[in-house]
């Protein structure tokens, strides 16, 4: 790296505060379907998600990612203002495929993915919905080691100063990630190289 001058990003770690009152969880008597079996997944056999924040103009703004698990490639993606399950929708309506194909749907306990609309998305096309267990990360762990991500390679050292910037530099990122990004749990190829092998092999 010092030969061709090039530089680490790293995480700088810290904390969002939260506000006055407590943030909602998802108190749903629904299995953790997935039981953290995150690879040799089918195609859409199983999509999780999760949100990240991100400073944006001085205030906190939000991002959701679905990842379908079997080539860890994200399949949808939403920034916007609000943690809330319009957020979630939204990174749903950015889907390039059918929805009915989606089996399993795994995210944490947050209040976000507990909404009459995410509800009806899941009823509607016929999802089973996965939960993790309340207070236990590491059940949605690929979500978790992909916002790491997020934040090391694309948030963490820029300025946003508003939500249209945000939103293209997402765009820009899960572009990157499922086309160029080298994943290790994916044999050193990227989402999109992975699943066409996995396809000619079939």
């Amino acid at each position: 790296m010092k030969k061709y001058n090039l530089v680490s990003k790293y995480v700088l770690r810290y904390k969002k505060k939260k506000g006055k009152g407590k943030d909602s969880v998802n108190e749903e008597n629904k299995p953790n379907i997935v039981e953290r079996q995150f690879n040799d997944r089918k195609p859409l056999e199983v999509v999780a998600s999760d949100l990240t924040y991100v400073r944006v103009g001085g205030r906190w703004h939000y991002i959701c990612l679905l990842t379908d698990l079997h080539a860890r490639e994200i399949i949808g993606f939403a920034a916007g203002r609000e943690r809330d399950a319009k957020l979630v929708r939204k990174a749903f309506y950015r889907v390039n495929c059918d929805l009915r194909d989606i089996d399993i749907f795994h995210s944490d306990r947050g209040g976000e993915f507990k909404n009459e609309i995410l509800d009806s998305i899941i009823s509607a096309f016929g999802m089973r919905r996965s939960l993790s267990k309340k207070g236990t990360p590491v059940d949605n762990a690929v979500s978790e080691s992909l916002y790491n991500t997020v934040k090391t390679e694309m948030i963490y050292g820029e300025v946003f100063d508003n939500l249209d910037e945000l939103e293209l530099e997402l765009f820009q990122f899960v572009n990157w990630y499922n086309n160029t990004r080298l994943h290790g749990s994916l044999n050193d190829l990227p989402p999109s190289e992975y699943k066409a092998l996995v396809k000619s092999c079939n």
